[in-house]
């Protein structure tokens, strides 16, 4: 197994792969609006998966669905290296990975670029003072959630903490937000026709459920 040095100097030359700092905001992210276009060279809806880590749900997701484009985000470069290798190897084309802080995402994505943000596992910054990096915060994230999804785009949400949990159910009530779906124990309610939920797993996810822990599970729209 390379060590993250080595992972750093072959993400770099990962052809799936991009990268978006904090250096070049006044540029922009030159693939903004071009998505379909210029990486994937195709018309089909993008899902994004925030905080992505090692990429196991972009990847699981993918694996199984090639009418959708895939894009896995996350800060670390060597927790992606794990999943873009693999789509790589693999030949999926449909998948991509793109390194940047989460803040920034509405520099990355034109408005209604996107038809799907996956959620997984998010530290959930219980502390008073750490609300605005809660990845569900309406006023910091779910705003710019909303400047690139498309009217009628949906967000998964999947977490252990139910704090997080509840705090997002609660930011959905406050703000009249549209519940398709929720459940505080995914693994004994999941829908039939949803089986990738509980298929799927991420490192923590089975973590989690091996020391016997209930998975938390919620879709909604913000329009």
């Amino acid at each position: 197994m390379p060590n993250k040095l080595q992972k750093f100097a072959e993400l770099n030359s990962f052809e799936n792969t991009f990268a978006f700092h904090h250096d070049i905001l006044e540029d922009g992210f030159p693939r903004k609006g071009k998505w379909h276009s210029e990486v994937f060279k195709n018309n089909n809806p993008i899902v994004v998966e925030l905080g992505c880590g090692r990429g196991e749900y972009t990847i699981g997701l993918s694996s199984n669905d090639t009418s959708k484009n895939y894009i896995g985000v996350d800060v670390k470069g060597n927790r992606i290296w794990t999943g873009a290798k693999f789509a790589l190897e693999n030949k999926m084309d449909h998948v991509a990975f793109l390194r940047t802080r989460i803040d920034f995402i509405d520099y990355c994505f034109e408005e209604n670029e996107v038809s799907e943000i996956w959620i997984t596992f998010p530290d959930p910054q219980p502390k008073k003072n750490q609300a605005r990096k809660r990845l569900t915060n309406p006023d910091y994230f779910l705003n710019r959630y909303r400047r690139i999804l498309k009217p009628g785009g949906i967000i998964h949400l999947k977490t252990d903490n139910t704090f997080f949990y509840e705090y997002t159910m609660e930011v959905i009530q406050e703000k009249k937000l549209e519940l398709i779906f929720a459940t505080n124990d995914l693994y004994k309610n999941c829908p039939p026709e949803r089986e990738e939920l509980t298929k799927i797993k991420t490192y923590y996810e089975g973590l989690f459920t091996a020391k016997g822990e209930d998975i938390k599970y919620c879709c909604f729209k913000l329009d």
